[in-house]
């Protein structure tokens, strides 16, 4: 077993999570009743099922896991079923997630055919010596494992594809055969669900951040990347300390944004450093946010940071970041507005 990260027993703390589901823009400016209502049930769908974890004493890593899953079943967010689409017209889907107490860490990128890719990016972490898994040969120790497998219908939807055809289209690209078992393309823009208030989420990646009641912290990340991405192209959710990144010494972060920037600043790792020199959780989250992503023309997104103590906290340069926290003996806290 490995031995942990610090020589010091983790002293116990209240336990905590937060979660998120993306960043964007125009989401927040076009907003109505409706579709605030549709995030906010999603989104405390997800935190109740980490909160539950940690109230039973269950493992930071197992809470995070738990609240992932619930987001990458949900059709609301790009990540799991719901994804964004290659300019092929497949869904490549990443996830990492890492184990704070012993820097344990595991992560898959573009995989097509596992139901929860954050289950995934735990076998990857426990079942094997490596880090990272791709591609096909990740796909094949997906199913030499028993994790569920699904075609590419099921993470299929509408709404997602015609956003994707318009992004094609504006990029002077052809938009290719829809992916089979789909139903025949409408006229229009159909929606998420078949809710006409659901529209176009650009940032949709998942996470979470999670500290147990023995005061080890986790983080977890999953997405279906970028619209119209060219095939093999992987960003910052599975690269571990750039979307995804925890250390009992600091902190857990997990990132949402324009992933290329993402990797460049190594901005979760950056996060936890400058908690480990002394700023606070949030002063750390807003330095790397608001002024080195900024710096890098393009760079925008936002995290969810928890500390060694304390509450959740978040950071974010775009319009809005949907996200949702709770700390135990308090009540469950949603923002999507």
């Amino acid at each position: 077993m490995p031995l942990l990260l610090s020589s010091l027993v983790a002293q116990a703390q209240p336990w905590a999570i937060a979660i998120h589901g993306g960043a964007g823009e125009s989401e927040w400016k076009n907003m109505d009743t409706a579709t605030a209502a549709a995030y906010h049930a999603s989104l405390a769908k997800a935190l109740a099922a980490g909160s539950a974890v940690l109230a039973r004493h269950g493992s930071a890593l197992d809470a995070v896991e738990a609240s992932v899953e619930v987001l990458e079943d949900d059709p609301l967010f790009n990540a799991g079923r719901g994804s964004a689409f290659a300019a092929d017209g497949t869904n490549e889907m990443d996830a990492a997630l890492m184990n704070g107490a012993t820097l344990e860490a595991g992560s898959v990128a573009s995989i097509h055919f596992t139901r929860h890719p954050i289950a995934l990016a735990r076998a990857v972490m426990e079942k094997t010596p490596y880090v990272m898994m791709v591609g096909t040969g990740a796909d094949a120790f997906s199913r030499a494992q028993g994790l569920q497998q699904e075609p590419p219908a099921f993470f299929f939807t509408e709404m997602r594809w015609q956003e994707f055809a318009d992004v094609m289209r504006a990029s002077g690209r052809p938009v290719p055969p829809r992916p089979t078992g789909t139903p025949p393309g409408g006229s229009g823009h159909a929606s998420l669900s078949n809710d006409p208030h659901i529209f176009s989420h650009r940032f949709g990646t998942v996470g979470a951040v999670a500290r147990d009641a023995q005061g080890h912290l986790a983080a977890a990340t999953s997405t279906g990347g970028m619209q119209g991405k060219l095939p093999g192209r992987v960003g910052d959710s599975p690269i571990i300390g750039a979307g995804t990144y925890a250390s009992d010494h600091s902190c857990a972060v997990s990132g949402t944004g324009v992933g290329e920037y993402f990797i460049r600043l190594t901005l979760a790792r950056q996060v936890c450093t400058l908690v480990e020199q002394g700023k606070t959780p949030q002063q750390a989250a807003d330095h790397m946010i608001h002024t080195e992503l900024p710096a890098l023309k393009g760079g925008e997104g936002g995290v969810i940071v928890l500390g060694r103590t304390g509450a959740p906290v978040w950071s974010n340069n775009t319009v809005g970041i949907f996200h949702a926290q709770q700390v135990e003996g308090g009540a469950a806290e949603v923002w999507v507005k």
